[in-house]
């Protein structure tokens, strides 16, 4: 049985549906991230939950329990901020420490506790130092650390890295996953970014206009998006428009291309055809393999990643792109004119209505 549901969550404001139909159930322990563009609804379903906004339909139950409307005070529910919401007039210490003489615990288990938390966000040396003497990094550690020092039921985190530079919040959302994964806190996780969702979630919710496109492990919502919005919103992906030919083929403005079997779709019907960049290769001979798709080209952008090169290519005007690790050996320039391959299963067709 869940452990955090939220059944048929609705919010409205004013003329604008923020959330609409909301339905999920998150697993004890686990880490479930909210992802999507700004404005899709993801932080008011966070708030919903927090209690500071109340739902207009549906209910929220934890361990059991119908917490709808419930106070934010009486949910046992943690939430780090995005702006970290330190008090400048406190170190970090007694920061830490807020939440638990608020709850009116004995001096001897909040210093405890306290120091249990610090080491465990691994700043134990800097107990006495103020907010403004701290990094971006650091003071969102301490703001995690006030949080999970009341021991709460659930922790929410809402884009808790989106003001810290690249290198900090890689190194962060690490640490991130490491506490959880330690205390077994369920968590809910917003963010924008699809890297981050991807690399420390147990479960990944893809919201689109204040509703769920999708849920599913970060590979299974990587390798078999639902429809053409999770396609191309996690990483990228080539696309194709066209018409169904027949059962194995979708003939496009000017290429036919191969695909897996496609029986679902009527002959006629319009489909898009999505091909991820790491399933495209690049040979420069015309050299036709069974089961694959060969398109000609022409290289327009060569783009340095660290892992992978991207390769832009002008396909009959219409722009694809190709990753390509460092081992790979033939050079490469502009303008030349290649041919890319990719696989007939490589081909994921949905409706143009997705």
């Amino acid at each position: 049985m869940a452990y955090l549901e939220l059944k048929n969550v609705s919010k409205q404001f004013g003329n604008v549906i923020a959330v609409h139909d909301f339905n999920l159930d998150i697993e004890k322990g686990s880490l479930v991230s909210f992802l999507g563009p700004s404005g899709c609804g993801k932080t008011t379903t966070l708030r919903m939950i927090a209690g500071f906004e109340q739902p207009d339909q549906g209910m929220i139950r934890l361990d059991n329990a119908d917490i709808t409307a419930v106070p934010p005070n009486r949910r046992d529910i943690g939430m780090v901020f995005q702006a970290y919401a330190l008090f400048p007039n406190l170190n970090v210490g007694d920061n830490v420490a807020f939440g638990l003489e608020m709850k009116k615990l004995p001096k001897k288990e909040v210093n405890q506790r306290v120091t249990e938390v610090l080491e465990m966000v691994r700043l134990s040396h800097i107990a006495n130092r103020y907010p403004h003497q701290l990094s971006g990094g650091q003071q969102q550690r301490i703001a995690l650390a006030r949080a999970l020092a009341v021991q709460p039921r659930v922790l929410l985190l809402d884009e808790p890295l989106s003001a810290l530079d690249a290198e900090v919040r890689v190194a962060l959302r690490a640490e991130i996953r490491r506490i959880q994964s330690q205390l077994g806190i369920t968590t809910v996780y917003v963010t924008h970014d699809q890297e981050e969702a991807l690399s420390i979630s147990d479960k990944v919710v893809v919201m689109n206009n204040g509703r769920i496109e999708q849920v599913g492990s970060p590979e299974s919502i990587y390798r078999q998006p639902q429809t053409r919005f999770v396609a191309t919103f996690i990483g990228t992906a080539n696309q194709f428009i066209g018409k169904v030919h027949d059962e194995h083929s979708v003939e496009c403005e000017h290429i036919r291309l191969q695909v897996a079997d496609i029986r679902h779709f009527s002959k006629g019907e319009e489909v898009v055809v999505l091909v991820r960049p790491e399933s495209v290769q690049i040979q420069f001979e015309p050299t036709q393999k069974p089961e694959w798709n060969l398109l000609e080209g022409i290289i327009e952008t060569v783009t340095f990643h660290g892992a992978v090169t991207r390769i832009g290519m002008n396909v009959h005007d219409q722009r694809i792109v190709a990753d390509i690790t460092y081992s790979y050996a033939t050079p490469i320039s502009l303008g030349q004119r290649c041919w890319l391959t990719f696989r007939t299963e490589s081909c994921q067709v949905m409706g143009v209505e997705k």
